[in-house]
């Protein structure tokens, strides 16, 4: 099956914002590889954050186009320039935080998982505006129906996991 965007519409129908934080357009979904994988493009302003997380049900890779993120996965924390690549496993606690001037990444889960939770829970990119809101209650229900565990908020990182079990 292949598929190819060709049109402004289509390629709307396959942007999201969640509030001012992220920016997502869905590449292919699950739907388009029989649920092995999907590919996403991600911009995120300077200092953006995820919240501290771990995926049970799919691994996540990021390639950086433009800008920067820091990783913070398990016992690594390393900060990915444009072209640098890194693979995040599943059951892996991690958090990722953009530079000082953003970041553009590319993200491919597979199997298929993120870009299902970014459809179903963001904003269509061409319904919103400069006042849209992050909806962290629905986000928060899709992501624990996908199997998406939220450990922590935006900052905190796995080290401060185990800090927080020797209290």
């Amino acid at each position: 099956m292949s598929h190819l965007i060709t049109s402004s519409a289509s390629a709307q129908e396959r942007e999201f914002v969640l509030g001012q934080e992220l920016r997502v357009t869905v590449l292919t979904s699950a739907a388009e590889t029989d649920g092995r994988h999907d590919f996403t493009d991600s911009v995120q302003p300077a200092g953006a954050a995820t919240p501290l997380h771990l995926h049970t049900k799919y691994e996540e890779r990021l390639w950086v186009v433009s800008g920067s993120v820091t990783v913070w996965a398990g016992a690594d924390t390393l900060t990915l320039r444009s072209g640098d690549y890194y693979a995040i496993p599943m059951e892996v606690p991690h958090a990722i935080r953009s530079g000082p001037h953003g970041a553009r990444v590319l993200n491919v889960t597979s199997p298929a998982g993120f870009a299902e939770l970014i459809a179903r829970s963001g904003t269509p990119a061409h319904l919103a505006t400069s006042e849209t809101e992050f909806n962290a209650e629905l986000f928060m229900a899709i992501a624990a129906e996908l199997g998406d565990v939220v450990l922590g908020p935006p900052g905190m990182v796995p080290a401060d996991l185990a800090r927080s079990t020797d209290a």
